[in-house]
Order: C-alpha cells, then sequence, then structure tokens
C-alpha cells in the first residue's frame, strides 16, 4: 500500500525537523554563553533568529498529519466529562475530594460496581460488561423511535473493525475452502484496511462504485453490476455498506437505505452496516437513519428475515477516544445456531474494562439538569463546528482543478484532483499519480494526506483524502499550505507542459 511509502517519510521529515531544531537550539545557548547575556529575554531572541535563519532546509516547522480519522492526534481536545469519569475509574481517590461534578462521581461509582473486584483492572464478560451491554440497548432504543433492541444480540468489541474482521462477523460468513470463493460486495471508495481483511480470510472483494457526481449516492444499479461482474469468479454472500460514509461524506436518505434492504432481500445478502459516524451528519437536509430501523419500518416478511450486522464504536465520531479500541455489534435475524457459534467466536478476547467505560459514557451522555451538561453541550457545539461540512467543502471548491462534493457527515473530505497529463506521466515513473501529489504537499508543504488510491476510485480520477474533524487554526493553517503548494505545483506542470510542446515544435 503506497500509503506506508508517505507514513515513512513523514517520519523520516519529523526527525529531520527535530535534528534542526536541536542543532539550532545548540547554536543560539553558545552564542548566549560566548556573549556572556545574563538576561534569559536575548536567549529567546537569539533562538528565535536561529529557527528561522536560512540553514533551515523546509520552510515549515512542523508536519499536520490529518491522514487519519483520528481527532485528538489533529489536536482536538477530548470530551471533559469522558476523560473525568474515566479518571476516576482508574483511580477512584479521585471522588474523595470536590474536584469533580457529584454526576461524574455518580457515574464512576455506578460502573465500578458493575466490575468484578470493583476495579476496571478485572476481566469482563466475554460479551461484555452485562449493565453496559443493557445501557447499549437503551441507546438503541432511543435510536430507533422504540424499535425493539435485545440485549443478548449485542456483543461489546475491541473497536468496530475487530468486530467485522478479526473474531468476527466475516469469519462466519466467509468459507475459505469453498468453490468459487465468498464474495463480499464494498463500496469504492473505502477503506484498504476492508480490503486487506477480506483477502486475508480468504474471500473476494466485489467492488460497487458510488456515484461521485450524485454527491456519492449509491445506486442499486450499481449494485446488480457488481453482482453480474462476480458471476464465474466468486459466489456473493453479503453486501457492506458505510453510512454516513467514510471518506466521501456521504449520508444515505430513508428511501436509499429501504431499497437497498430490498435488493439485499432479493439476492440474499447478509448487510453489513458499518455506522460508526452516526453522530456526525451536519448536513441541513441529512438526517442519520439507520439500518436496522429502516429495516424494521419497512415491515414483515423483511423485517423478519433480512439478516444485518450494524457497528458503531466510541473510536470515532464526536468521542474520537481512538486509542481506547471501543464498540459494538448488534446482529439481528439471525438463526439459534449461529448466535450460539458467534458467541463461542467472540468469548476468545472480550473488550479492556476501560473501553467499556468510554462506551457507556457515549451511548448515556450527560443530560439537561445535570452539572457536567453545560460544558458538555458546549465542546459538542465546538465539535460540530469544526467538522461543518458546507465550509470545508466551499473552500476546496476554490481551489483550481479541485471538485469536492458537499459534505453531509463523517469526519472526512475526499476532494477530486484535475491533475496535469504532465504531473501524472511523471508520477507514474514510480508511484499513483495520487500518491505523488501527496508526496510533494508533505515535502514542500508539510501536511499528510492520504492519496484516493488506498481507497479505490474510478479509472483515471484521482483524490484526496484528509480528516475534517481539525482545530479551527489548524484547518486554516492545513488550507493555506495547500492553497500555495497548489498553485505552484499546477503552474510547474503547466508551464512544463507549455515548454516540452514548444521544443517538439
Amino acid at each position: 500500500m503506497e500509503y506506508f511509502v508517505l507514513f515513512r517519510r513523514t517520519n523520516q521529515i519529523k526527525e529531520e525537523l527535530r535534528q534542526v531544531k536541536r542543532r539550532h537550539y545548540t547554536i543560539a545557548i553558545r552564542e548566549w554563553k560566548k556573549k556572556k547575556f545574563k538576561n534569559i529575554h536575548c536567549l529567546s531572541v537569539l533562538i528565535f533568529l536561529c529557527l528561522n535563519s536560512q540553514g533551515v532546509r523546509k520552510s515549515y516547522r512542523e508536519v499536520i498529519d490529518v491522514s487519519w480519522g483520528d481527532p485528538h492526534r489533529a489536536g482536538v481536545k477530548p470530551l471533559s466529562f469522558v476523560r473525568q469519569v474515566l479518571a476516576a475509574c482508574l483511580y477512584p481517590q479521585l471522588m474523595d475530594g470536590d474536584k469533580l461534578m457529584v454526576d461524574v462521581k455518580q457515574r464512576a461509582q455506578r460502573l465500578l460496581k458493575t466490575c468484578a473486584g470493583g476495579s476496571v483492572g478485572s476481566y469482563s464478560d466475554a460479551a461484555g460488561i452485562p449493565q453496559i451491554i443493557q445501557s447499549v440497548s437503551e441507546y438503541i432504543l432511543r435510536r430507533d423511535g422504540g424499535i425493539p433492541c435485545h440485549p443478548e444480540n449485542i456483543y461489546i468489541t475491541p473497536g468496530s473493525q475487530w468486530a467485522l474482521t478479526v473474531t468476527n462477523i466475516l469469519k462466519v460468513l466467509v468459507n475459505s475452502e469453498a468453490s468459487p470463493r465468498t464474495g463480499v460486495l464494498i463500496p469504492v471508495p473505502c477503506h484498504s484496511t476492508t480490503i486487506v481483511s477480506l483477502t486475508a480470510l480468504g474471500a473476494v472483494a466485489v467492488p460497487y462504485y458510488l456515484s461521485e457526481e450524485r454527491g456519492w449516492a449509491l445506486e442499486v444499479e450499481t449494485l446488480q453490476q457488481a453482482l453480474d461482474s462476480a458471476k464465474g469468479v466468486c459466489n456473493p454472500v453479503a453486501l457492506y455498506i458505510i453510512n454516513p460514509g467514510n471518506p466521501a461524506g456521504y449520508v444515505q436518505s430513508r428511501k436509499c437505505i429501504q431499497e437497498v434492504i430490498h435488493f439485499a432481500a432479493e439476492k440474499k445478502l447478509f448487510l453489513l452496516a458499518d455506522e460508526v459516524y452516526q453522530d456526525c451528519v451536519y448536513g441541513k437536509e441529512s438526517e442519520f437513519v439507520s439500518y436496522k430501523r429502516a429495516l424494521a419500518e419497512i415491515g414483515a416478511p423483511l423485517s423478519d428475515t433480512v439478516e444485518l450486522a450494524s457497528f458503531h464504536t466510541a473510536s470515532k465520531g464526536l468521542m474520537g477516544e481512538c486509542g481506547l479500541r471501543t464498540g459494538y455489534v448488534e446482529l439481528v435475524n439471525l438463526d439459534p445456531a449461529v448466535m450460539k457459534y458467534i458467541n463461542n467466536l467472540f468469548s476468545t478476547n472480550s473488550c479492556p474494562v476501560l473501553g467499556q467505560v468510554a462506551l457507556d459514557v457515549m451511548v448515556n451522555p450527560p443530560q439537561p439538569g445535570d452539572p457536567s451538561y453545560p460544558l458538555y453541550l458546549k465542546v459538542r457545539h465546538f465539535l460540530f463546528t469544526i467538522t461543518t461540512g458546507d465550509a470545508n467543502s466551499l473552500i476546496i471548491n476554490s481551489f483550481p482543478s479541485f471538485s469536492c462534493q458537499s459534505l453531509e457527515g463523517g469526519a472526512f473530505a475526499f476532494p477530486r484532483v484535475f491533475l496535469p497529463p504532465k504531473a501524472i506521466e511523471k508520477a507514474k515513473a514510480g508511484l499513483q499519480p495520487d500518491t505523488f501529489y501527496c508526496m510533494r504537499l508533505l515535502e514542500e508543504a508539510g501536511v499528510l494526506f492520504s492519496p484516493g488510491t488506498e481507497y479505490g476510485q474510478m479509472e483515471g480520477t484521482y483524490h484526496i483524502s484528509f480528516c475534517i474533524m481539525t482545530p479551527t487554526d489548524t484547518m486554516e493553517e492545513i488550507l493555506k499550505r495547500l492553497s500555495t503548494f497548489h498553485k505552484q505545483f499546477m503552474r510547474e506542470f503547466i508551464l512544463f507542459a507549455s515548454a516540452t510542446e514548444r521544443e517538439t515544435k
């Protein structure tokens, strides 16, 4: 995967910048001592002058990495209520003083009572702590407008991808010894880790292309085309959906979801609904509707027969606790014998208790009237503000040779870049064209994006992907660097093309 070329070069540049900074600090201190200055202000001035001297090789002092869906890595501060509850559970003595709000203490005390021995360091049941599973069940019930949710169908997992691809649902669906091989329909664009996981299990990833011109819409006709392309190659058994979209930022309508469900029922496909960004919907006319809710609203017989696995996580979205690796999967309409087998699979690796605590906070945030609610609401509003899709897409579309569909949800932008033919020609000597663009952006502007080739894209199109769940000042700096670099990049290859044409004549 070409992203690792970018990742490796990023680490090299960071080390180069650290060495330059250390060298200039050393020079500044030596000069300060030589001149026998006693005023610390003089040292500060010397350091500033050294860091801005001609010897600095790069035009930037730090690399901004927004290639991951990791808001904390990008500089977003964690939700205070989450961290306070986690801290109190890790070190209960914190609750003895008056530094924590009453509702923080009450939540921590309640959660510690659910842990064996009253400690987050203990093991939990394979499916998760029963009381937290109950909280997840009640959350789903509220989210879906009262549609029943049964705790015995929920498993807490070390992240949604783990549930999908490790001990997992796919292992139940994929027969590695079957002939023809098992196929799974996956959207394009889609993160490459899903494809790698499928391949590792012996399955075939069958791509269906979302319509970029229609805001990355999922059209049933493309699903049928994907099925047709699989004939003689594999036996498709499942349909993988990402809603809200990652990395394309779309949100499916209720009508679209119901059409997909009807298609899955007709073709007898198991539905895998990746809904980890369901709390990040900001399109003015967009609404998150879960696949489970849409299925129930269709009614019998489909609501009783279509098999569905729905994934959510505390690692993504507004929580952004990526390092805690916690999520859940809810299973709908599975045969009891299959459920028994899945229970055995999940029993091999339970989720860390601290992650389950974070999941409980996600599904039960502070409510109006709680002491922590005003601050929680303020921070939540700030997070929605910095991920405003319309503002980011409008700015990106103002750049020449860029086209970004309206961002309705999720944490990424996935704009198309119309690269000059000469840039494409030069890139193909060693890298994919969009990887080449990202490498140049990294080297010259100190910004790390992911190339569209990592997610898949229509032949002849090129994209870049970056996380928009980023502090406002950081995003402004990113867009400033991108704008400057892009103009220079386009000018370089357009002038190069003109010069080549003159020489040819």
